[in-house]
């Protein structure tokens, strides 16, 4: 059935930016790294906190793991997973598990029960993983795993000015949780295993563009983490187009400020800076006041983030117009970017914050605002558009029985193209329902105008939306119902000015001394104890009943307008008090 988007009116309003041919010849990570290093071999690849690779010296640390990893037995589709920030070694040993032909399986360091579900789901053969984090995390999953490398997260730095150490000293990890040196275990040294085999006579794997590059996990409907499989095409196609622009040089500095284990920041920044030849300048973990220190030292030239990020450093009394004078673009993903937001941005630092719009399944970007270009704003909501649909991707906006829509029509967003991933892995139910025919079906509710650009409206399912990570309401309620004094519980996300929504929680009690003594304080430090900080309710609320349907469903459409209806009371009432 023909529609109007078959005519890709984006085509038209992309104009000379979209580079033709819009379908780019199929490659993979590899070939991807093998052409830069031809191209760029001696110039500057990683930057660090003062430890700098070239690009020839990371295709040589990259192989000399994979030559270690072949030795203990992984190979072709192995999955091994990676729990750290962003450092060197996240960025090694991603390239030497493909050059050894397996699967990159990137973990978020927050972590914490989900990890049991992950490691037996993706069959993980081998870890390399944070020494602080190691411990009380992940070790309980890693202890019979065949390789399990630990890394020091300091220990690429360098000598070099004092401000390098100092700014990485606040920066050490999670607080309360770095073990000591006599407690870290007898394991494999990250750095000593790929110093030793620098000159290894290993010959790296040659993955074709359809094997399995990447296996990341999206939260499910159900609350149940699925395993998004990505190809080393699918991964290649879309790391290239993040620098198929006229704004990109070789040798520009992209700066990694969305961490590398999420989508985002693994294909919009590592590997398309791979891909181009850029110059990767390393944040380990995200604090403005370093981060602008960091501006000054390094002068990268883009970077991509949620909006709460760029909130808090407009909030920093130190940053300055200079801070941000060296760059040529920066993007937002990841979660609704304000006009607003944009405007106090660009007027404090002459930047214009542009926006792309993807997801785990498509890694990473589909839509952008192309550089040049400005997002137009929704009338009704005042939202920025997300962007133009990338010129090898095909968006539409589909009713409740999956028809395609017309111009300016709320609907689903469905997205086809290279990037989008080939299934969900061991859940062939999942992958029928939301990839049908290589289609995804993203559960986002949205339109396209004449244009083109892509506005993204509302969630068609309850999925709350963190500063930009994915909360499912149903995972956070079985927490909560294995409280003692709860008895029952919906979880929902409201407005939030800085996270763009916060995760709170309606909870009954249970009758009985345990009920009497619980406070709303001590139920978020129990949801903290069991979840990854993002997911713990920040908001917790107990009241007599929770609303339900006549067959006994609660109503979390009804908690959540009764919650924002109330924040919108409080605020108008405060500010009227003022």
């Amino acid at each position: 059935m023909s529609t109007w988007t078959d005519t890709r009116p984006w085509l038209k309003t992309w104009g000379d930016l979209a580079n033709e041919p819009y379908t780019l010849e199929k490659s993979t990570t590899l070939r991807d790294l093998a052409a830069t290093v031809a191209a760029y071999g001696g110039e500057e690849a990683i930057s660090y906190y003062g430890f700098t690779l070239t690009w020839s010296e990371f295709d040589r640390y990259s192989t000399a793991f994979a030559a270690y990893l072949s030795e203990q037995g992984i190979g072709f589709g192995d999955r091994v997973a990676i729990y750290d920030q962003n450092t060197p070694a996240f960025m090694i040993a991603t390239y030497g598990i493909w050059k050894v032909g397996g699967v990159v399986v990137p973990l978020n360091p927050m972590y914490r029960g989900e990890l049991e579900h992950i490691f037996a789901d993706a069959e993980v053969k081998g870890l390399m993983v944070s020494k602080a984090a190691f411990l009380n995390r992940v070790a309980p999953y890693a202890a019979s795993l065949p390789v399990v490398v630990l890394n020091d997260d300091r220990g690429f730095q360098t000598d070099g000015p004092e401000a390098i150490f100092s700014m990485f000293d606040k920066l050490p990890g999670t607080p309360g949780e770095n073990p000591g040196p006599d407690q870290v275990p007898n394991l494999p040294d990250f750095q000593a295993v790929v110093q030793s085999r620098l000159d290894t006579d290993f010959i790296p794997a040659a993955p074709n563009p359809e094997d399995r590059a990447i296996v990341v996990y999206t939260s499910g409907t159900s609350g149940r983490s699925k395993g998004a499989s990505g190809t080393h095409a699918s991964v290649s196609s879309n790391s290239r187009y993040c620098v198929r622009t006229p704004s990109f040089e070789p040798g520009d500095g992209f700066l990694t400020l969305a961490p590398i284990f999420h989508i985002t920041g693994f294909v919009c920044q590592f590997i398309a800076g791979v891909s181009g030849g850029a110059r990767l300048v390393l944040n380990y973990r995200f604090d403005p006041g370093s981060l602008l220190e960091l501006f000054l030292r390094e002068r990268p030239t883009y970077m991509a983030g949620p909006a709460t990020v760029y909130t808090a450093m407009l909030a920093h009394p130190s940053a300055t117009p200079d801070h941000f004078s060296s760059f040529k673009r920066i993007m937002s993903g990841g979660a609704p970017l304000p006009e607003g937001l944009v405007n106090k941005f660009e007027q404090k630092t002459g930047v214009y914050i542009g926006q792309g719009y993807g997801l785990t399944e498509t890694c990473a970007q589909v839509a952008t605002v192309p550089p040049g270009l400005r997002a137009p704003v929704d009338p009704d909501s005042g939202n920025l558009s997300c962007g133009l649909p990338q010129p090898d991707t095909m968006i539409r906006i589909l009713d409740d029985f999956g028809e395609p829509l017309g111009p300016n029509e709320i609907g689903e967003v469905a997205i086809s193209g290279p990037e989008v991933v080939s299934e969900y892995i061991n859940n062939e139910k999942a992958t029928a329902e939301q990839i049908p025919n290589g289609e995804l079906r993203t559960g986002d509710v949205g339109y396209m105008n004449e244009e083109g650009w892509l506005f993204i409206v509302d969630r068609k399912k309850d999925m709350i939306n963190a500063s930009g990570f994915k909360v499912w309401p149903r995972e956070v309620e079985d927490v909560l119902y294995t409280h003692p004094a709860i008895q029952e519980a919906a979880v929902v996300g409201i407005p939030d000015e800085y996270r763009g929504e916060s995760v709170a929680a309606f909870v009954t009690l249970q009758s009985g001394p345990e009920a009497d003594e619980v406070t709303e304080a001590a139920i978020i430090e129990f949801c903290r104890e069991k979840l990854a900080s993002y997911k713990a309710p920040r908001q917790v609320t107990i009241i007599d009943e929770l609303p339900k349907t006549s067959s006994g469903k609660i109503l979390r459409r009804t908690i959540r307008a009764d919650a924002v209806a109330a924040a919108q009371e409080a605020k108008a009432s405060a500010t009227g008090s003022e």
